[in-house]
């Protein structure tokens, strides 16, 4: 009987950013970024189908280039880093859809709220580097409504509307590591 292989895939975070984005007053969108982030693929043998996928993500490394607004997002308004040092993700499905898209469905949690979030990937495709290692790239994209995780501050505008909207879109441009 042939027992398959298990093979571990790290996160390369030099070749890889977890960005997101936010409608603000509702007129044009805001990027932002996490600057310390981590994750990893445990798949069976050779094919990602089914792999189990994991991250963390450090609250205090949101970076989003204005001071005042990176010390908002860290408050208790938003992530509360103080109190909720990460954010995770905890990978439950990993479908194939067809030869480079996949569905993955997880557990997000963040400031303590756990909730199913369903992500888009696109698989890059698998390479050699100069150094020998073989690398994985992915394409993640979602999106999710910041209340449900209990980052629920806004304002109002006094021209109707409020400040900051509900839905945040992620996307991940994601590099990993064949582990030997």
């Amino acid at each position: 009987m042939e027992t398959t292989k298990t093979t571990i895939w790290k996160l390369d975070p030099s070749h890889s950013e977890l960005t997101f984005k936010v409608k603000h007053l509702m007129i044009s969108n805001v990027k932002g970024e996490f600057q310390n982030f981590d994750a990893q693929i445990v798949t069976e043998g050779e094919d990602f189908n089914s792999a189990k996928v994991t991250s963390t993500v450090e609250a205090n490394s949101v970076y989003t280039n204005n001071k005042d607004r990176d010390e908002h997002l860290r408050s208790a308004d938003f992530f509360d880093a103080e109190k909720n040092k990460e954010l995770k993700f905890e990978g439950t499905d990993f479908e194939k859809l067809d030869e480079d898209n996949y569905k993955l469905t997880g557990m997000l949690t963040i400031k303590g709220n756990s909730k199913e979030v369903i992500l888009d990937v696109e698989h890059g495709g698998m390479v050699k580097d100069p150094y020998g290692q073989e690398k994985a790239g992915f394409s993640i994209n979602g999106k999710i409504n910041r209340k449900e995780f209990g980052l629920t501050w806004n304002a109002a505008l006094e021209a109707g509307g409020v400040m900051v909207s509900d839905d945040v879109r992620i996307n991940g441009e994601l590099q990993f590591v064949k582990q030997a």
